[in-house]
């Protein structure tokens, strides 16, 4: 199910959006302008020109969408219900303008409006309107309705799960939270599939019913070494002696909230993120408080390229809620994404000196100057971070691969050996390890058959991935193997054909084959990669004397054939 068959821009090159659409009559340049502002999801310039636009054609429906669209993806959900309500007054079915005067029912809790559009034959999808009319039933105080309306849902096809998930949660909320539980328990093969939400409903309830252990145990079971944050709270205030209240779907507009919330999950592989974006600001809207809703709003942002909006969505995750952290991280992600890497390093920071206990709150930080090439700092970041990791933790592997490659950037290489194997240790024949340390044996001519060896295993792990291949390829040149090396460097530049580090080392392949027209080609084409300075000064020699006598000028061992003797 979709809840808009296209964007305006998109929709303009077909023709329509919604069936039966008219022609166009409205002002060309507010239209046009419009089309360019909805492509690029520039919300604010849309509204705008969509108002103009609209000045001619109020009835339109593709221009109505539009605006419809451009208003939630900018939070403003009251903005966008008169445009909704133009919409389905003029007779067109749409989906965009049915979900958001649902969402419009259920904030101001008229379960009537909601009934009415069901009724008239208006509908988001059969698992949206039925959950929806279950919820609104239970608004109402017709919990056996309620409860037969889920059961509809739990019956059909494919919707086992959801029904199920939501009919424990209307359980809990009348107070049956033995029966909750009943659902809560049934295993997957019954339809019943956990998740970060079901689980966390599940051990509230454990501990309301005074089943302590049970829901610690839950806890250990499902989630074992690598909890959210948010488990992690309560787990410590289980250990505490702490009964939990149920934190979410505690009546119909928090239930229909969970709703949005729970198909803008489902909608994350969808093609066009506006799409789970509008489920998620209905959940917002719904109920302000679904923080893991505004999550999911900004990771659709970010997905958008829309970081600013991104960022102001993380920034509304108050500091006292378990998933503050992880907000405050993906912030400053998405600033260091949108350019602003010195404010996304200070906002780790300060979240750093405030969490310093939290292992990924360092890994986090030491990420962030890594790649900002702050190697010294990044390693003393990642040591902090393996420091404050539990025994056992299965993100340790990755610091420590994380950490040995900024110890290999600062020429400590004995440290980032130490810790590359290590990580191999915690996570054996990983590719990415396997692949930089083969790589680095290889750049300084040590352990060559060891190198190769490590690199043949990542390829075979990984054979779609160009930059591995490349380093099969570069270890078998550096062996003297040049028609192998050729091989998988031909095949590593077909998989990434614009990198000029694999278009390079393809040139030196053919050149030590003797193919040196070819060589040059393919030295020319890597400058037209843009690579670093550094680089392409070196490629600039070698089409001036060839490799040869680059090689001699870096005083390298010359080119060599190995016949398979050596």
């Amino acid at each position: 199910m979709r809840l808009i068959q296209m964007g305006l821009a998109t929709a303009v090159a077909f023709g329509a959006m919604i069936g039966g659409a008219a022609p166009l009559r409205a002002d060309a340049g507010a239209y046009l302008a419009a089309q360019a502002s909805s492509g690029a999801y520039a919300f604010e310039d849309a509204q705008v020109y969509l108002d103009r636009a609209l000045e001619a054609e109020p009835y339109n429906p593709l221009l109505l969408e539009a605006r419809i669209q451009a208003a939630i993806g900018m939070g403003q959900w009251g903005d966008a219900v008169p445009f909704a309500r133009a919409l389905d007054e003029s007779g067109q079915v749409s989906q965009i303008a049915t979900v958001t005067l649902m969402v419009e029912a259920a904030l101001n809790e008229h379960w009537d409006d909601l009934f009415a559009l069901l009724e008239s034959g208006r509908t988001a999808g059969t698992l949206v309107d039925g959950l929806m009319q279950a919820w609104a039933l239970f608004g109402e105080g017709r919990v056996q309705r309620s409860l037969e309306a889920f059961d509809n849902v739990i019956a059909a096809r494919g919707l086992r799960a959801y029904g199920l998930y939501h009919k424990a949660l209307v359980l809990a909320a009348v107070g049956d939270l033995e029966g909750a539980d009943a659902i809560f328990s049934l295993p997957a093969s019954e339809g019943m599939q956990p998740t970060l939400r079901s689980v966390q409903a599940h051990v509230e309830i454990l501990s309301q019913l005074g089943r302590t252990d049970d829901a610690i145990q839950l806890i250990d079971q499902m989630l074992g070494t690598n909890p959210e944050q948010v488990f992690v709270d309560l787990r410590a205030a289980l250990v505490a002696g702490d009964t939990l209240p149920r934190s979410f779907a505690r009546n119909a507009k928090e239930g229909i909230a969970e709703v949005l919330f729970n198909i803008g999950g489902v909608l994350q592989d969808e093609s066009d993120p506006v799409v789970g974006l509008i489920y998620a600001r209905g959940a917002e809207a719904v109920w302000p408080q679904h923080m893991n809703a505004g999550m999911m709003a900004a990771d659709y942002l970010e997905r958008l390229g829309r970081f600013e909006l991104a960022t102001t969505a993380y920034e509304r995750v108050p500091e006292k809620d378990s998933l503050y952290a992880d907000a405050q991280m993906a912030r400053a992600e998405a600033l260091r994404v949108s350019a602003a890497t010195e404010a996304g390093i200070s906002a780790l920071e300060a979240l750093a000196t405030r969490f310093p206990d939290r292992p990924m709150v360092l890994a986090a930080l030491g990420d962030a100057l890594r790649r900002d090439q702050q190697m010294a700092a990044a390693e003393a970041a990642y040591s902090l971070a393996l420091e404050a990791f539990d025994a056992g933790h299965p993100s340790t592997w990755f610091v420590l691969y994380t950490r040995g490659i900024t110890r290999e950037r600062q020429g400590k290489w004995p440290e980032a050996e130490a810790d590359f194997r290590a990580s191999l240790d915690l996570n054996p024949d990983h590719p990415s390890v396997l692949n930089y340390l083969g790589y680095s044996l290889v750049e300084k001519q040590t352990k060559l058959d060891e190198a190769l060896a490590m690199i043949e295993t990542a390829v075979a792990e990984r054979p779609q991935s160009g930059a591995i291949v490349d380093s099969l390829g570069w270890a078998q040149f550096r062996l003297g193997r040049y028609e192998d090396a050729v091989r998988n460097m031909e095949r590593a530049a077909q998989l990434e054909p614009v990198d000029p580090v694999i278009t390079d080392h393809l040139g030196d392949a053919l050149w030590a084959v003797g193919r040196k027209i070819e060589a040059e080609f393919q030295w020319r084409r890597a400058l037209s990669f843009e690579p670093e300075e550094q680089e392409a000064d070196r490629i600039r020699r070698k089409l001036e004397v060839g490799l040869d006598v680059v090689l001699e000028e870096e005083g390298a061992a010359p080119l060599r054939r190995d016949d398979g003797d050596n």
